[in-house]
């Protein structure tokens, strides 16, 4: 148990670090490979900070854990919108600037939909999972599309004064994408081992797990971005991560677990998770689109947030401890 335990601060911590290096690596080579900002902001820098949730759920499946997957996948989603744009609302109320991101609000609230009717059968088939990684694919290319094609987004400033501070070389970027890659292997395997064993051990199901321990700590790569991000007055960029790393949890994350092992869903996730997660994303939406004049996600809205993650939090817990 206390290899196990070990095992799961180990692989957070590692995990943690590995993904700041392969986020930063990999902006850096995209910007020496004349990517535009908008883009490095849209899909490097919002999926890669998701490549934790990837790794921990493509090894979970490998290894017969679907609902470990499943759980780490939307529970992120969950801590992203509840535990991290609350906090961070919280720290400094936050203007949306950026049309893209008003654009993108909609997008994921349209992939939280389909993700709904991928599991109203009680499985995530590896035609549903074909399905997702299709629209995920079409996101991507719609925003390169999109990103060729549009100048002067507050979303696009925000990436390059971000990346002024960091002048790395194409060659150190490169060898810290490749480092940060393989750390992130070798962290979830630590990680997703650990859970497992705990879970098993206590007599939690996966999906809990996944939706507790692993999401909140596979969610600290977006957690410690944002608030260096909100503190050089970055706010288009903090909402943006959020946006880009739920649609890749939602798409690329379940989307691979369910291509690798089709997925069981517990009728749980339909009852308590997805409301939850659908509920977050909804209030997201309103609060960054505005409903009379600019979006803005003050103190109070970002209290409410993290006061709904508390909650959710407890009612997890609650219901562990009353099946015991």
């Amino acid at each position: 148990m206390w290899m196990a335990l070990a095992a799961i601060v180990a692989g957070l911590v590692v995990l943690v670090w590995s993904a700041d290096r392969f986020v930063d690596g990999a902006a850096a080579t995209a910007r020496h490979l004349g990517l535009p900002p908008l883009l490095i902001g849209m899909v490097v820098i919002g999926f890669g900070t998701s490549a934790p949730e990837l790794m921990v759920s493509a090894l979970a499946a490998v290894q017969g854990n679907p609902g470990l997957a499943l759980g780490n996948a939307y529970g992120s989603n969950i801590t992203n919108i509840a535990l991290i744009v609350g906090l961070v609302a919280l720290i400094s109320p936050l203007t949306v600037h950026s049309q893209v991101i008003r654009q993108e609000l909609p997008v994921l609230g349209g992939m939280t939909l389909i993700s709904l009717w991928c599991l109203h059968d009680g499985v995530i088939s590896r035609i549903d999972a074909v399905v997702l990684l299709a629209l995920l694919f079409g996101f991507i290319g719609y925003s390169i599309w999109r990103a060729s094609r549009t100048h002067g987004d507050a979303l696009e400033a925000d990436v390059e004064t971000h990346a002024a501070g960091d002048a790395m070389s194409l060659k150190r970027g490169v060898v810290w994408t490749l480092v940060g890659l393989l750390m992130l292997i070798v962290s979830s395997r630590f990680l997703v081992w650990g859970a497992v064993t705990v879970a098993e051990a206590f007599g939690v199901s996966d999906l809990v797990i996944g939706l507790t321990v692993v999401a909140i700590g596979t969610s600290l790569p977006e957690l410690a971005s944002s608030i260096s991000a909100v503190r050089k007055n970055e706010h288009d960029l903090v909402i943006g991560n959020v946006v880009g790393s739920n649609l890749f949890n939602t798409l690329a994350v379940v989307g691979l677990a369910g291509v690798i092992h089709p997925i069981d869903v517990d009728p749980d996730v339909l009852i308590r998770d997805w409301p939850v997660m659908a509920a977050l994303t909804l209030a997201l939406l309103v609060f960054g689109i505005g409903i009379k004049g600019q979006g803005r996600i003050n103190r109070l809205e970002g209290a409410v947030l993290l006061i709904s993650f508390v909650a959710y939090t407890a009612w997890l817990v609650y219901g562990v401890i009353g099946t015991r």
